[in-house]
């Protein structure tokens, strides 16, 4: 093997392809049963954003109508069917624990049943759905109603009848409350009025916009996304909160027994609350790599190319070459550039090797 990938979900994949395009054999290597990464786990009403047709992983569109926005579980299916057509070794159930660097300039990758695999390159695909970032605020340890992150979050149904707030101001938080409210009293709670984009402007989905100005392809020039991102909307989640179905408030202070209590110092009694707070980057196999984490455990790196390690990538990080680097759309691309530019690593680490015995 060329190169381990770590993870097996659309950035994984994504990978694998980009590597044997590039002459590259890889390896895949998901912890979970299936090929499909995070996307079995999202809640059951889950819909994308973009269209079909700008939703696929190169080399193979979506079936069936391009202008529909794909749900959950076809996403699913999607990545399935994608992961069975490529030509690479991919391995499930196989839980990666730790990367060390060997002594020739390569790495050893240990599994959680004891494996230990040799590689001159791996690329570090997990995502971070597995560390869902769930704020702590007074009093929240002795709340007496239901605690959960959007992550645990499947079904309104559990939440027939009750009161529970969301918080979030992003695409998720409002498809959700937009969920619960057929079921549930539903407010969402935000630092500041939520910020809605049209879906749709002059009759064509944005993200045809997004294609024919570039803006997909523009250079990323921060290291992680904007603090808050618009709620992308065909008018049915502003039309929930003008009609009162969704109410919002500004975020609350704290929690007080079975209560939160709100801005204006006044408290109500609720029964869950769903946070949509989004969730950090998870490494944790990598820190046995001295210095390719910087404090805050993002990894030092430069459009996906490690800064500390020749030989180790990234992909699927949030900006980490354009807007639309941590998805479907977007994520090939960066595949793309990162199988290149390993390629020309092993390249030269072969050409050095190989000069290195003509000398002996």
């Amino acid at each position: 093997m060329d190169t381990i990938v770590i993870g097996g979900g659309q950035s994984g994949l994504a990978a694998a392809r980009a590597l044997r395009e590039a002459g590259l054999t890889p390896v895949v290597l998901e912890a979970g049963e299936h090929p499909t990464g995070s996307w079995p786990s999202y809640y059951d009403s889950l819909t994308l954003f973009s269209p079909a047709r700008y939703s696929a992983l190169p080399g193979a569109p979506f079936d069936g109508d391009p202008d529909r926005y794909p749900h959950r579980d076809e996403v699913v299916a999607y990545l399935q069917r994608y992961a069975a057509r490529l030509d690479a070794d991919i391995r499930t159930g196989a839980s990666v624990t730790a990367v060390r660097a060997d002594s020739g300039g390569g790495f050893i990758v240990e599994l959680a049943d004891g494996t230990a695999l040799p590689a001159p390159s791996v690329i570090a695909a997990s995502g971070s759905f597995g560390n869902p970032h769930l704020p702590l605020l007074p009093g929240q340890e002795t709340f007496t109603g239901q605690i959960l992150h959007a992550a645990a979050y499947q079904t309104p149904a559990p939440h027939a009848g009750k009161r529970v707030v969301v918080v979030g101001a992003g695409n998720s938080a409002v498809q959700i409350a937009h969920d619960l409210a057929d079921v549930a009293a539903v407010t969402l709670a935000t630092r500041a009025p939520i910020r809605f984009v049209d879906q749709r402007p002059l009759g064509r989905d944005l993200h045809f916009w997004f294609a024919i100005t570039g803006f997909d392809r523009l250079p990323a020039r921060r290291a992680e996304a904007p603090p808050t991102v618009p709620v992308l909307d065909d008018g049915r989640y502003r039309r929930a909160l003008a009609d009162g179905r969704i109410d919002r408030k500004e975020m609350f202070t704290g929690f007080d027994t079975n209560q939160v209590i709100w801005a204006d110092g006044a408290r109500e009694h609720v029964d869950a609350v769903v946070f949509a707070t989004g969730y950090r980057l998870h490494l944790p196999y990598l820190h046995a790599l001295g210095g390719v984490l910087d404090s805050s455990g993002r990894p030092r790196q430069r459009g996906g190319i490690s800064l500390t390690h020749p030989g180790l990538g990234f992909l699927g990080l949030e900006w980490q070459r354009t807007p639309a680097s941590n998805t479907l759309r977007g994520v090939g691309r960066d595949a793309a550039h990162l199988a290149r530019h390993l390629a020309r690593h092993l390249k030269a680490r072969r050409s050095t090797r190989t000069r290195a015995r003509a000398w002996r």
